[in-house]
């Protein structure tokens, strides 16, 4: 459905949840994907993220800013080769600015962003890769969240806030979508039961699918 104050290319899926497709075009994916090439190579390179129960995650990770591991953050790879987490670009914090405003035009609720986003998670899903149903909750921020798609086409399924089951809807994100979600659903339950391979551009020269996640810790 369309939510009355978002024009036809803006989908409001949940109160605060908002698609755009194709909000990136094919120069900026390209720009984008270079740039996650360069983050995903060591020190604090691309790796494989364990679970305190022993599991591992099929979606391969790289973070700056801050790093990410089950469940908090800290300021160097604690599970991997241990070195300092690059540095959040000033160029990618206001592209999550531009996400926010682009998601939420006109609308007052929920707000955009009154602090810098300082985190970056770069999650790389092969054909074979999926992501449980979880929540964005170690911020401390109520900031949005921003997500970026380049590559493969994958089903990203958008719940609610009180559980992983029912209700949730599945929503189609192809490379170049935004996707964005806070007020009433910054921590809705979400996941990716499916990647679609050989779904991407083929121009963009990825096999597999990238997502971008821009979060604000305001972790001090």
């Amino acid at each position: 459905m369309n939510g009355e104050l978002f024009p036809r290319e803006r989908t409001l899926i949940a109160p605060g949840a908002v698609h755009v497709p194709d909000w990136l075009g094919a120069e900026r994916q390209g720009e984008l994907l270079a740039a996650c090439r360069a983050w995903a190579r060591p020190p604090a390179g691309l790796r494989t993220v364990r679970t305190p129960g022993g599991g591992v995650m099929t979606a391969r990770q790289v973070c700056l800013g801050l790093h990410w591991y089950p469940y908090g953050y800290a300021r160097t790879v604690v599970d991997g080769d241990g070195a300092p987490v690059k540095p959040m670009p000033t160029w990618l914090a206001d592209l999550g600015r531009e996400a926010v405003a682009a998601a939420y035009g006109d609308a007052q609720e929920p707000p955009g962003p009154a602090e810098t986003y300082d985190i970056a998670l770069i999650n790389f899903y092969d054909g074979d890769s999926r992501m449980g149903m979880h929540r964005d909750a170690e911020e401390k921020s109520a900031a949005p969240v921003v997500s970026l798609s380049l590559g493969d086409t994958c089903v990203f399924r958008f719940g609610n806030t009180a559980s992983r089951g029912r209700p949730y809807q599945d929503v189609e994100l192809r490379s170049g979508d935004l996707f964005v979600f806070g007020g009433a659903s910054r921590l809705a339950y979400h996941g990716v039961p499916k990647v679609l391979p050989g779904t991407g551009p083929r121009d963009l020269g990825l096999t597999g699918r990238l997502n971008i996640t821009l979060r604000v810790g305001g972790l001090g």
